[in-house]
């Protein structure tokens, strides 16, 4: 399935022009990247599948009857003694449609991140803006003043990760201010409104810390990443 569109050529233009505008007045370089998501949790949806047929199970421990009776009379197999081994067959059975079943919904993308619990949801996303980190801006720079906006958009997350000269100066704390004029935007769904916004509040503490030198040049591009 094609990931949803969610910037049109001209949001890029304007984030890329709000990162360059930025990058004038300090030695900091900002990459923006935005995700559609940043994992598929291909093993929480499957344990969600294994909750399912165990809960199965258990209803079959507690009314086996329903289950016997729905099988003969689906079967139309009545009138004969349930061994042991047909049995085992029939919990096989409701457990293997329950985990199907259960997997099976979880294609509807929006069930799926829904029923992903929230701090996985966090970790994940952390996790994959420190990789895009580490790929597009760690070290990257002479000064070690990269910095990333990431944004997550299936899980509603956003991340600012910086460089270590950065990380030396600001307070973590500043960067929450930063996160709150990204996401009142994004939640409205002006996803570029949001972007600028935060481009140009980080552009503005870099200028107060790393004021740009006039040697300075553009070490990284300052077109928005979409993966």
């Amino acid at each position: 399935m094609p990931a949803p569109i969610y910037l049109s050529p001209e949001d890029h233009a304007r984030i890329s022009a709000a990162v360059g505008e930025a990058e004038m007045h300090s030695s900091g370089e900002i990459v923006t990247v935005l995700a559609d998501r940043s994992d598929g949790y291909t093993d929480v949806a499957l344990a969600w599948s294994v909750v399912a047929a165990f809960l199965a199970l258990g209803a079959l421990v507690l009314a086996p009857g329903f289950y016997m009776g729905l099988y003969e009379h689906l079967l139309a197999d009545w009138g004969h003694e349930w061994t042991p081994r047909m049995i085992i067959g029939l919990a096989a059975g409701v457990a293997a449609i329950k985990f199907g079943a259960m997997l099976a919904l979880q294609l509807w993308q929006p069930l799926k991140f829904w029923l992903v619990p929230g701090p996985v949801k966090t970790m994940r996303v952390h996790a994959h803006a420190l990789r895009a980190f580490r790929i597009g801006a760690e070290q990257r720079t002479t000064g070690r003043t990269g910095i990333l906006i990431y944004l997550s958009m299936r899980e509603h997350r956003a991340e600012i990760v910086a460089d270590r000269a950065i990380a030396a100066k600001v307070d973590p704390e500043v960067w929450g201010e930063v996160m709150t004029a990204l996401l009142a935007p994004v939640r409205e769904g002006r996803v570029a409104d949001g972007m600028v916004v935060a481009v140009g509040k980080v552009g503005a503490i870099l200028a107060r810390h790393f004021p740009r030198d006039d040697d300075d040049i553009n070490e990284l591009p300052d077109r928005l990443i979409e993966v």
